[in-house]
């Protein structure tokens, strides 16, 4: 499996697996197998419990993956908002982007297929976009330039408050119509590993 670093103020370049990375691009679509989806769950699973080291009193049981999170009301980038009560109706990908992130870019690519699969075939299943930037100007002409169509906010810091996640881009986090912490895939994600997620929490 290759890694890749990308932080919000730049990429650090390929590095080995043993070692500390802030992105992650799973295997090859070709060789997608039980195997491969297997060691993605596997990979999904230690970000999750990392995730949740990191949460303080979520962390501190063994049932702290069960705790139903408490959603913050978020502006979006086009004057709406986002909290629990949208959270409560849908099953929820939370997508950790930068613009200057160019493993993003690519990623992005599979999450607006993931939005409009999602609206086209009415899942239960919302996208929502977190973006690490500090321009909100920089950030529509971006989302407009790519396409996406997907809801994005700016309120980084609540929602990575609410996972507890690291800086970690892009960061894929599942969580579940009853607000509990179910995937987090760091790194960028293959098409195929990206719709997956249209069946819903596993």
């Amino acid at each position: 499996m290759r890694m890749y670093g990308s932080t919000p103020h730049g990429v650090t370049g390929e590095t080995r697996p043993a070692t500390s990375c802030t992105s992650v691009r799973t295997g090859h679509p070709a060789s997608l197998d039980t195997s491969a989806h297997t060691r993605r769950r596997l990979l999904a699973g230690s970000a999750l419990l990392g995730l949740l080291a990191g949460t303080g009193a979520r962390a501190a049981g063994p049932s702290a993956a069960s705790v139903p999170l408490v959603w913050p009301t978020v502006e979006l980038l086009d004057g709406g908002r986002f909290g629990a009560e949208q959270a409560r109706q849908h099953d929820v990908v939370l997508v950790f982007w930068s613009t200057t992130c160019p493993f993003c870019r690519r990623h992005n690519q599979h999450v607006e297929k993931l939005h409009r699969a999602a609206l086209a075939q009415g899942r239960a299943l919302r996208v929502l976009g977190v973006a690490r930037d500090r321009d909100p100007e920089v950030v529509r002409r971006y989302a407009l330039a790519q396409g996406y169509t997907f809801p994005i906010t700016m309120a980084a810091a609540p929602l990575t408050d609410l996972v507890g996640a690291r800086r970690v881009i892009p960061l894929t986090v599942v969580v579940d119509k009853t607000g509990r912490l179910r995937q987090a895939i760091p790194g960028e994600m293959f098409e195929e590993d990206v719709m997956e997620l249209l069946e819903g929490p596993r």
